[in-house]
């Protein structure tokens, strides 16, 4: 009997609290087979304003393209990346912050790094067939290793 090893992780994180067992399991499993960790936070294109107004809103306000908003929260993720990348003991070069649609980004990343297990989070709420979320899901269907989905609960409103 063979035991399977991994030797490449990929961790995705979203910075939530309720993302915090993805993060815990990334750490066991990178102790448990000595492998190297990458840590992934994926930021969804953030859209172009309207060519339009709506009524009741008038003048010459800068939109998000004005304000370089994007731009903006990829700093903010790199930053709390960083953070969370030095409480882990993950080198800066395994910290990767991406602009795409989620599931893509992962599995363009996995690949990239030759990763032989994603860790991903999943909120599934709706049954067995409901049992991993979208990006789960999307991911799950084409990225060419492991995946191990970890299931969050939901925040718990304050």
């Amino acid at each position: 009997m063979t035991t399977e090893t991994y030797s490449r992780l990929l961790a995705a994180v979203d910075f939530e609290p309720n993302g915090e067992p993805v993060i815990d399991r990334a750490q066991r499993l990178r102790a448990l087979f000595g492998a190297r960790l990458t840590l992934l936070h994926v930021l969804e294109h953030v859209p172009p304003a309207p060519d339009y107004m709506p009524l009741g809103f008038g003048g010459d306000l800068p939109t998000p393209d004005d304000l370089g908003l994007e731009q903006e929260l990829v700093d903010i993720a790199c930053r709390q990346l960083d953070v969370l990348g030095e409480r882990l003991g993950v080198a800066p070069v395994d910290r990767l912050v991406r602009v795409g649609p989620t599931s893509h980004t992962i599995d363009e990343v996995a690949d990239e790094i030759a990763a032989d297990l994603v860790i991903i989070g999943s909120h599934g709420r709706h049954g067995f067939l409901g049992l991993f979320g979208s990006t789960a899901k999307a991911v799950l269907r084409s990225v060419k290793c492991d995946v191990l989905c970890v299931k969050l609960q939901d925040a718990t409103p304050t």
